[in-house]
């Protein structure tokens, strides 16, 4: 006669197989259109969150064509983290319509807009197609100030909360954690930057004037003659001209960019020529938005000990 085991101790002899087929909860799939904000969602998110990034920092996030494979990505996604500020108003809206995802379409909590939590700089009265690529919302480059950076912190840490309510005391967790080591950081920055106080500077684009209005320098050139127009040689004849009346003590270039203009400036105006990460992956000391600041600084004060 063939005996079975009583219930209860099948059960308890399943359980730990149960345990082990049982699939792991799935992480917050995030798209994040800049590094920037992919490496702030993996600081809050930690291993709650995926999180994959549209562009690196030596692409220009202007100029970004809405492939398939983002389309797909995005089509996936459960939290859509970009600048906004018309920043990718070029690709954006059409990758996230034919991704087809309701979720994180404009006004869903998936969709999360950094630029919308803080103060904007550069705001025009008025817009039109002669002036260069303009901003009715103002200059999009905010993750140029640190002080941002904190900002849109404390804002993407709800939205993780909100959309993904079961892990929301490890998101609370993690961003009282990243707060404390950034307050700490900016401290340091601070005073690294304050010998920059005041130092007048040359942009190839004006991609740092959170940057500037953070540590407090003073913009007396741009080498493009509008923005987003590439610079040409009788424009940069008159910075170099506008330089011998109002020096300069750097011409200041991101990474993605192409260094040309800025190195003629440097070589025929006689000022060092500064390449900044401008975002994460920028450059090889900005390997996280920690990493991001210590290169800044570090490049700037080294060109500023120069000049």
């Amino acid at each position: 006669m063939k005996i079975r085991p009583p219930l209860p101790l099948i059960a308890l002899l399943a359980a730990p197989l149960m345990l082990l087929a049982a699939p792991a909860q799935a992480a917050l799939r995030v798209f994040a259109c800049e590094p920037e904000w992919g490496a702030l969602a993996q600081e809050l998110g930690g291993s709650l969150v995926d999180v994959s990034v549209a562009t690196n920092a030596l692409q220009d996030p202007h100029q970004i064509q809405a492939k398939p494979s983002l389309i797909a990505r995005a089509r996936s996604a459960d939290l859509v983290v970009c600048t906004g500020a018309e920043l990718e108003i070029g690709w954006l809206p059409v990758l996230l319509q034919q991704s087809g995802n309701a979720k994180v379409q404009p006004g869903q909590p998936g969709n999360f807009a950094a630029a919308d939590f803080v103060r904007k700089l550069e705001v025009p009265t008025q817009v039109d197609r002669s002036q260069g690529d303009v901003h009715a919302a103002g200059n999009p480059h905010i993750q140029t100030d640190p002080r941002n950076i904190a900002l849109v912190a404390t804002a993407l840490g709800k939205r993780l909360q909100q959309v993904d309510p079961a892990n929301a005391a490890e998101y609370a967790k993690r961003g009282a954690d990243f707060s404390q080591r950034w307050q700490q950081a900016m401290t340091r920055w601070s005073t690294q930057g304050a010998p920059l106080k005041g130092a007048p500077v040359v942009s190839q684009h004006n991609a740092f004037v959170y940057l500037y209005d953070w540590l407090g320098m003073k913009e007396v050139a741009v080498l493009e003659p509008k923005p987003g127009v590439e610079p040409t040689a009788s424009h940069l004849q008159e910075v170099q001209a506008t330089l011998k009346g109002t020096p300069a003590k750097m011409v200041i270039h991101a990474a993605y960019q192409d260094s040309r203009p800025s190195d003629w400036l440097s070589k025929n105006a006689g000022v060092p020529a500064v390449k900044l990460p401008f975002t994460v992956g920028g450059t090889d000391g900005a390997k996280d938005l920690f990493g991001l600041f210590d290169d800044t600084l570090a490049r700037l004060v080294g060109a500023g000990a120069k000049s």
